[in-house]
């Protein structure tokens, strides 16, 4: 069926345009893209009205410019390669996150995400022109080299990252696993850049591990949502409820550093913890972006303490959880605000080869708060501290040490002893493995977590008494 035409290229030709002549496909061009308009605008009841919602100057001068750069520029340039790049260039100016995706990009996406190429292991997106790591990904060469959460990735090998696409630097990354490449990064509190070399691999992440911290006391650390994260975690949660004989107290789930993924795991791992109400709702301009998630009956942790450890890398599935369990006051959220990435992307095929991945709604949590550049603020904000051990014990004097103090007085009490020397310990070699130091040095934000956690269930205990 024909499109209802509005003269598209007649209004070309009336400009007087030394280059119209030259270049005659260029009016073909002008009125094709004019025609993309022509059923929008007649949807307008007068002419004045539909004429008027055609960007007509804004067009005659892309295809001026269009047609200053096939005649002037150094190089022949192939029209295909310059509409390209202006589609590429449209998608980019409306948010980080939209984009085109060829026909290489495109088949990464719906082949690549079971991980199997070589990569890096972080998610990324654009700031002021650089690279931004949102989160390095768990066992994979970028948290093990420690990149962290807010660095600026300002070269990839010999390459300058400004100037480049989101979708170049991530080619650059990625190649072989078992080849090497160099990131120049650029870190808050470092006066100049630093380098890193870090070796590909095949990212293959376990989205979902577990222990027991204490008896008693639980912790799940989910590095990125995934199909099959909400079995795991409910799995998780039933092997420690077992092992404690059922007397599990409490439980931190750790979202740190966590990028984000499927919207049905971030929804299904919410209603693990929640017995009614809502989970996140989405709003756009189409019928297909509004979408409301409930939460359905059981708490799979039947009301025990519940303490959410995020930071600035946890982003988007992980601001859902957050803000889900927040505004139910189902968890205490603790750590630093989250990375503030509300936003819905819908990948839209526009032939069988390519496709473009567009923003269409936005995150909202039960209270309606939006999650886009705002993020989730903790009810409790730990500083991004390390805790070491003090050089020397202090001598501390007790009652016991008094000469001729008072027994106590009950079965086996200790004799009367004087006074021991209580001269400072040299301070030991922090030489040992990891885990074997106290969790306050290894994980100052786990530890802080663990005693209020343990301060919950008391309360919650006395209450049920």
């Amino acid at each position: 069926m024909a499109r209802p035409s509005i003269h598209s290229s007649g209004v070309a030709a009336q400009r007087e345009n030394p280059l119209a002549n030259t270049f005659k496909p260029l009016n073909l061009i002008l009125a094709a893209v004019l025609a993309l308009f022509a059923p929008l605008s007649l949807q307008a009841k007068e002419p004045s009205e539909a004429t008027s919602t055609l960007p007509v100057e804004e067009l005659r001068v892309f295809a001026e410019v269009f047609s200053r750069i096939k005649k002037d520029y150094v190089e022949p340039v192939e029209d295909r390669e310059l509409l390209r790049d202006a589609i590429r260039g449209m998608l980019s100016g409306l948010d980080p996150h939209s984009a085109y995706l060829d026909e290489e990009e495109f088949n990464e996406l719906r082949v690549g995400t079971s991980g199997e190429f070589g990569g890096l292991g972080i998610e990324v997106g654009m700031e002021d022109g650089f690279i931004k790591v949102i989160a390095p990904i768990d066992d994979t060469p970028a948290q093990r080299a420690g990149v962290e959460a807010g660095d600026l990735i300002i070269r990839i090998d010999d390459q300058a990252v400004k100037g480049l696409s989101l979708d170049e630097a991530v080619k650059l990354m990625r190649g072989k696993p078992g080849t090497e490449v160099e990131l120049q990064i650029l870190r808050e509190g470092r006066e100049a850049p630093f380098k890193v070399t870090l070796e590909r691999a095949i990212i293959k992440t376990v989205s979902v591990k577990s222990r027991m911290l204490e008896p008693g006391y639980a912790y799940i650390r989910l590095s990125q949502f995934q199909s099959r994260s909400t079995d795991d975690l409910l799995k998780a949660v039933e092997d420690m409820q077992q092992d404690s004989k059922d007397q599990l107290k409490g439980l931190i789930l750790d979202l740190r550093n966590n990028p984000g993924g499927v919207l049905q795991a971030a929804v299904g791992v919410a209603d693990a913890f929640l017995e009614s109400g809502a989970i996140v709702y989405t709003e756009g301009r189409v019928d297909d972006s509004q979408l409301n998630f409930e939460a359905s009956p059981d708490d799979v942790l039947q009301g025990a303490p519940l303490v959410v450890l995020v930071n600035g890398g946890s982003a988007s599935a992980s601001e859902i959880v957050a803000g889900a369990l927040q505004d139910h006051r189902r968890a205490v959220i603790m750590g630093q605000p989250t990375f503030g990435k509300g936003s819905v992307q819908s990948i839209v095929p526009v032939n069988e080869k390519t496709a473009i991945k567009l923003t269409t709604a936005r995150y909202f949590t039960p209270n309606g708060r939006s999650i886009q550049a705002e993020g989730i603020v903790p009810d409790i904000i730990l500083q991004n501290l390390t805790v070491a051990k003090a050089e020397g014990e202090q001598a501390t004097l007790k009652e016991a040490q008094l000469v001729d103090h008072l027994d106590n007085n009950s079965n086996g009490s200790e004799p009367k002893t004087p006074m021991k020397n209580n001269k400072p310990k040299r301070p030991e070699k922090l030489d040992k493995a990891d885990e074997k130091l106290p969790l306050a040095q290894r994980d100052y934000a786990l530890s802080e977590a663990l005693n209020l956690l343990k301060g919950l269930a008391i309360l919650s205990d006395r209450e049920g008494t």
